[in-house]
């Protein structure tokens, strides 16, 4: 059926493009701007429209909780969800140029999730003249891996913590003299959330004992396309019989120290006397003592 004016065509055409999805990426603790926005540049009259944006309860079948909303004849918006009240705002006056983006503060790891913009104009019979979905992905940096160790006994250890991150990580251990990473056999790491609902992660490394370990622990964030390598860890290990005696226990001679202070001290005692004995003979006469009769 041909339609009847070109306003009617238009409009179907619009409800064939009505619905659109689109990704935003942002970092814990900043703000974030979800855009919908009608594609057509037309001043809107509040008084006609309902708004809602809302996101999907995970575990709760198809029940979505709403996340804020404006209802006809409201001078402001209003929150459903107390997460998100005093962080998700709506702006009355870019509604009225068909700007119905949603301004969230302050995001948290919970926030990742795929929110849904719905606008009903009433005067069309509560007719949906707006559906945007956005995938919101959170993200945080995981702090410098810093490493411990190692601990030497029958094999070495390793063991390496970052703390602060999100999504949750990969883990991997290399061999920073060549570049190539070490087996995940050699490594047992444990991911936990923290109070602040980030991921902090500790990785021990255990490996035979060598002469020479050199050895880095990488922390991946896959959203963020960012790996975070520790510093340099190079440690020299070896037998009992492979190290050097410390210089303060012997000397270089093979003669203990303290034996060779004794002699000298020893000498000195001796050269002192023999020069006291000299000066009393030079400096004393010799004595003649008479018989008396």
């Amino acid at each position: 059926m041909r339609p009847r004016s070109p306003g009617l065509l238009l409009l179907l055409l619009w409800g064939l493009q009505a619905e659109s999805q689109e990704e935003v990426r942002a970092m814990v603790g900043s703000d974030v701007r979800l855009r919908c926005i009608h594609p057509e540049e037309n001043s809107f009259d509040l008084n006609d429209l309902y708004v809602y944006w809302q996101i999907s309860m995970a575990g709760k079948g198809n029940a979505d909780s709403v996340v804020t909303y404006y209802l006809s004849g409201n001078d402001s918006t209003n929150h459903s969800d107390n997460h998100y009240k005093d962080r998700a705002q709506l702006s009355l006056d870019s509604m009225k140029r068909g700007d119905f983006s949603l301004h969230l503060r302050n995001i948290t790891p919970q926030d990742e999730q795929k929110f849904v913009c719905l606008v009903f104009q009433i005067s069309l019979q509560l007719k949906k003249i707006l559906e945007v979905t956005v995938t919101l992905h959170v993200a945080a940096n995981y702090s410098m891996p810093v490493v411990s160790g190692p601990s030497q006994d029958e094999e070495l250890t390793f063991t390496c913590t970052s703390t602060n991150g999100y999504p949750r990580p990969n883990v991997y251990w290399i061999n920073k003299t060549d570049n190539s990473v070490l087996d995940d056999a050699l490594h047992n790491s444990t991911v936990s959330l923290n109070a602040r609902g980030l991921y902090d992660v500790v990785s021990v490394l255990r490996i035979g004992r060598a002469r020479r370990v050199n050895v880095g622990c990488c922390i991946e964030n896959v959203l963020l396309h960012q790996n975070l390598t520790s510093g340099q860890t190079e440690t020299f290990t070896g037998t009992k019989d492979s190290i050097t005696e410390d210089p303060i226990d012997g000397s270089h001679g093979g003669e203990p120290r303290p034996v060779l202070s004794v002699l000298v001290v020893l000498a000195v005692i001796v050269a002192l006397a023999l020069a006291i004995g000299w000066l009393c003979r030079s400096r004393c006469p010799p004595r003649s003592y008479t018989e008396h009769v």
